[in-house]
């Protein structure tokens, strides 16, 4: 078996607060531990009142020390928002706290609209083109220090925290072969690309310091529950979610309907349809055959499994689920 991983949002639900989502997914973290679950990944975003990752090192750093064994990370940290540098020393301190169990996955979206992007790095607007730049500033600081370099990240330096990149598109794919870095693709929510990508990264790999071999990562909903119904109802967050997105009105983490006919217009059932074609969604039989068939088809590396669900307790529960494939 692969090894399966996590990727949280920390999710802020209609009727709960920015406080409960921490503390869900602290409660998450610990229930993956003691579950098997390999890695444990948090997403930047912002100016999102429905998901609480905004500031993820420090996120990735309260999960951390709730935790002993389970590695951490950032799915990933959006590189044009920030300086390379300031990323280095946020993870350098990360990585010396807890050594050995932290991630950085890279992104060159602004996870955001532009003006919070602005707001976000006012002095200037990083563009998309910068992003291999900044890759390669921040693999700098992570480095051993050379004799002649003027700025070093203390702490980061010399630490060779394990960098990834993310992507949706051809670009990441290329890119991350060239580099020779680790590939994690976002087939939860843009899987148009995903088998294209996958042959490309592959294809392309070259070896680096840090891997000898293409690895590559694909991301699934998962949403399973005790019968088929519940799961259906359950997934009907995540399809408001998206259609809110859409109607640019996003909001809070909407609390499961029975039915989605009275909420989406066709144009919108068919976008979210397409968007979430990873999914898997039913009772314990058919999500872990479901998952075994996605592993089977598209043959990753590892697998990260993601349910944006209302109810914490209920997201325990599916991964819970999901993880009794391992026992198999």
């Amino acid at each position: 078996m692969i090894p399966l991983s996590i990727l949280d949002l920390a999710p802020v639900s209609a009727g709960s607060s920015v406080a409960d989502s921490f503390a869900a997914s602290k409660a998450l973290a610990q229930h993956a531990e003691q579950l098997g679950y390999h890695r444990y990944w948090l997403a930047e975003h912002h100016n999102m009142p429905g998901i609480a990752s905004a500031a993820t090192s420090l996120l990735i750093s309260h999960l951390a020390a709730a935790t002993s064994r389970i590695r951490l990370g950032a799915g990933g940290i959006m590189l044009p928002n920030h300086s390379p540098l300031v990323i280095a020393e946020q993870f350098g301190t990360l990585a010396t706290l807890y050594p050995n169990r932290i991630d950085l996955g890279l992104g060159r979206a602004p996870g955001s609209d532009q003006a919070t992007a602005r707001a976000l790095r006012r002095h200037k607007v990083e563009t998309e083109a910068q992003f291999p730049a900044d890759i390669a500033e921040l693999q700098q600081y992570f480095a051993a220090a050379r004799p002649d370099q003027l700025v070093q990240a203390v702490p980061g330096q010399g630490l060779n925290v394990p960098l990834w990149i993310l992507g949706s598109s051809l670009y990441g794919a290329q890119l991350a072969a060239q580099l020779g870095l680790p590939y994690a693709f976002a087939s939860h929510f843009a899987p148009g690309m995903m088998q294209q990508a996958a042959e490309l990264y592959r294809r392309e790999f070259k070896p680096s310091a840090q891997l000898d071999k293409p690895y590559l990562m694909l991301a699934l909903n998962v949403f399973a529950a005790d019968t088929a119904t519940e799961a259906k109802r359950l997934f009907s967050s995540l399809q408001q979610q998206f259609v809110n997105l859409t109607r640019g009105t996003p909001g809070l983490l909407p609390k499961p309907v029975d039915s989605m006919d009275t909420i989406w217009q066709p144009h919108e059932k068919a976008y979210v349809q397409t968007a979430l074609a990873c999914s898997v969604v039913g009772d314990a039989a058919a999500v872990q055959q479901g998952i075994k068939d996605f592993i089977a088809k598209h043959n990753p590396d590892e697998l990260m499994l993601t349910s944006m669900m209302h109810d914490p307790q209920a997201r325990q529960t599916s991964y819970r689920i999901a993880a009794e494939l391992r026992a198999e």
